[in-house]
């Protein structure tokens, strides 16, 4: 949990699995995370190894890129696991609302 711990890493690392994203690509994939909060989370993974963060030296403006690292990738199975609870999860929760509704 020390890896994907809190309310925004799993969310930031579900993103990421289907391939490299911008800064500002993630930031509009999570329009409610602060972005100082995208930031420190951004480098929490990557000074855990999960994610690394890649500077493309062009011309201005400047262009940096995440994207998972072979020990980020497997966490893939992790992530698909919590994602699928959370689903089955809201909807048995819609269920027992409507029950006692």
């Amino acid at each position: 949990m020390r890896f994907i711990g809190g309310k925004w890493k799993a969310v930031i690392l579900v993103h990421l699995t289907d391939g490299p994203k911008r800064y500002n690509e993630i930031r509009k994939l999570i329009p409610t995370i602060t972005e100082r909060t995208l930031s420190l989370q951004l480098k929490q993974l990557e000074e855990d190894g999960i994610i690394e963060r890649k500077v493309y030296t062009q011309k201005p403006p400047l262009m940096v890129e995440y994207a998972l690292t072979d020990f980020g990738k497997t966490l893939f199975p992790v992530i698909q696991a919590i994602t699928k609870w959370g689903i089955e999860a809201a909807e048995n929760s819609k269920k027992i609302i409507r029950k006692t509704s």
